[in-house]
């Protein structure tokens, strides 16, 4: 008989082995393109054979974990701008807690379709316009004018109202939107939305952890995965071009939406 991990868990052993090499991997992955890519680890753990409601819960907090972690070394190397912190968060806080009350009112698998289809193009946004965003850097704005704050402002609660729906940070959608609708440099924007996905990843956990709905012998394996992998990724986010960040960004981007698509169509 399989041993399991035991102490309130019924996760094997073999498969949080497995899902701690997939919590690193992804941490990587994340930390060096801003996202806390929970959308890409959560498969993974229904494949193990959690149960829907514990992985969600457990994802979230990993996902809160991933961020934290991948932000420190991203705020450590000048690369987040807290005045867009409270521009986008703000809202964002809001909009998700408004989002869970609304959440099953309209359709999941629409909203996860549209979000994944909003997400594909993104993705291939950047990566047809990669070369072209990473020239001069002139392109990118620091000035904040008052339309620009309310635009920022405005995505910042769509995007929490639909994360808050459907039960995702959706990190995904936010940063995109930071580069190409407010300009903001890549690199600036990758450690500005890990540090408004650790919030939000953190206050979506705690209706999960009310429930009961969080496995922590599983959560503390993933989540020490999660967060090396994260910081490490965040260090390499320094060291590349930006061209070569950007066709990063773009790709994950594509992949993310792909699955978003995928779930939305078999929910």
């Amino acid at each position: 008989m399989d041993a399991t991990l035991g102490w309130g868990s019924d996760v094997l052993v073999w498969n949080a082995v497995v899902l701690t090499v997939v919590s690193l991997a992804v941490g990587v992955l994340g930390g060096f393109v801003g996202l806390a890519l929970g959308t890409m680890r959560l498969p993974a753990m229904l494949l193990m054979g959690l149960a829907a409601p514990t992985a969600g819960g457990t994802n979230i907090l990993v996902s809160s974990i991933s961020s934290i972690f991948g932000a420190i070394r991203h705020v450590r190397e000048g690369r987040v701008n807290f005045r867009l912190v409270l521009i986008m968060g703000g809202p964002a806080f809001a909009g998700a807690f408004v989002g869970g009350f609304l959440g099953g009112r309209v359709s999941e698998s629409i909203l996860l379709s549209a979000a994944g289809i909003l997400v594909l193009w993104q993705g291939v946004e950047l990566r047809m316009r990669g070369r072209a965003a990473a020239g001069t850097g002139d392109e990118f704005e620091t000035t904040y004018t008052g339309r620009r704050l309310l635009l920022g402002g405005g995505m910042g609660l769509g995007v929490g109202l639909l994360g808050g729906a459907v039960g995702l940070i959706l990190g995904s959608i936010r940063l995109p939107a930071l580069i190409r609708i407010l300009k903001v440099d890549p690199r600036i924007a990758a450690g500005t939305n890990l540090v408004i996905g650790f919030v939000m990843g953190s206050l979506g956990w705690v209706g999960h952890a009310l429930r009961g709905q969080v496995d922590y012998q599983l959560l503390l394996l993933m989540g020490a995965g999660a967060a090396v992998g994260s910081y490490y990724g965040a260090k390499l986010t320094g060291k590349v071009d930006l061209a070569t960040l950007i066709a990063a960004m773009g790709y994950v981007l594509v992949a993310v939406g792909a699955i978003l698509v995928w779930r939305g169509v078999t929910a």
